[in-house]
Parts: C-alpha cells; structure tokens; sequence
C-alpha cells in the first residue's frame, strides 16, 4: 500500500517538471585552474628551453650511484606446476548398489561419495552390532576417527508414515455447529 502512495506522488505532474528541468539555461562551467593549462604554455620557447637545459650538479649526483644487481638463485617448486597434477591419486570404486546412476563412479581413497555417506549412516543405524566404525573405515578405505565423527555428527533422516486409521479420524471429524 505505501509503495503506492509514493508511486503516486513521484509520478504526479512529470511531465510539467521534466519539461521545465530542460528549458531552463545551461549554467556557465566554473572556470579551469591554470595548471589544466599546461598543454598551451608547454608551446613556449622558455619552457622548451629548461627542459632541455642539462644541470650538472644533477649530473654528478647520478654519476656517483652505483647499482650492482644479481639474479636470485633459481628454486625449483615442489608439487610441479600448476596445470600438471603432482602425482596420481588413488582412486577406488564406489560401493552404491541400486543407487548406481545416481553418483559418480569413481572417488579418491579416503572420501566417500554422498550416497555412499547416506548408504553407511543408515546400514549403522538399521544394524550397529554389524556396521562398527572399524567396519566401515575398512570397507570404504577411511581413516577410524573421521568415521568415528561422521557417525556422532550426523544422523539420516528417519521416515515416518501414519497409520490410515488416524488419517480417517482426521477426516471424518466433524466441526461442531453453533445453535
């Protein structure tokens, strides 16, 4: 509702206004300062002159500095370049079952893909007699402690449906009518 109102009144007699902002008379620029000038005085014998005048006290200062420069040794990076991989990483199958097409195929050793972490967390929850930490970080080549945190931080989600009769009660309740 308030950007209404003021839509209203920003809108309210724009033409009128635009049509005055236009006729009025351009205002006179504010005068250079004198050094935006330069480039006509630069034309000028006495300032062609000093440029090309050479100052000796100038002239034996420069010639008494000395610079002596050396290259720093070459060091050679280790990891190799930046396009290049350094080395080759191992790579294992993933263990996904049905899910197959839902993931990729191939994953470095000691990670796991996002189905896989889904797949284990709820093989740990369904079954954890059979599905131990040890188990895990053996079957999908992980180190002990990050699944021992994996398996403390983070829990599936648990699926629950309700039984049809509290559906039926749900719908056929009847609101009471006012006499």
């Amino acid at each position: 509702m308030g950007g209404r109102v003021t839509r209203v009144f920003r809108n309210f007699n724009v033409e009128n206004r635009a049509r005055r902002e236009i006729s009025k008379e351009k205002p006179t620029p504010a005068p250079r300062h004198r050094t935006a000038r330069l480039d006509t005085m630069a034309d000028s014998p006495e300032i062609k002159e000093e440029v090309l005048r050479k100052d000796d006290r100038l002239l034996t200062l420069l010639k008494d500095v000395y610079v002596e420069s050396r290259d720093p040794p070459v060091q050679v990076k280790d990891g190799g370049g930046e396009h290049l991989p350094s080395k080759q990483e191992e790579k294992r199958l993933t263990k996904l079952g049905h899910l197959e097409g839902l993931d990729v195929k191939k994953v470095p050793k000691g990670k796991i893909s996002l189905v896989e972490a889904l797949t284990l967390l709820n093989n740990h929850k369904l079954q954890p007699q059979i599905w131990t930490a040890e188990k895990i970080a053996a079957e999908y080549s992980l180190e002990l402690k990050e699944v021992n945190s994996l398996l403390e931080f983070f829990i599936p989600f648990a699926v629950q449906e309700f039984p049809k009769e509290t559906k039926k009660a749900i719908t056929s309740h009847k609101p009471k009518q006012l006499t």
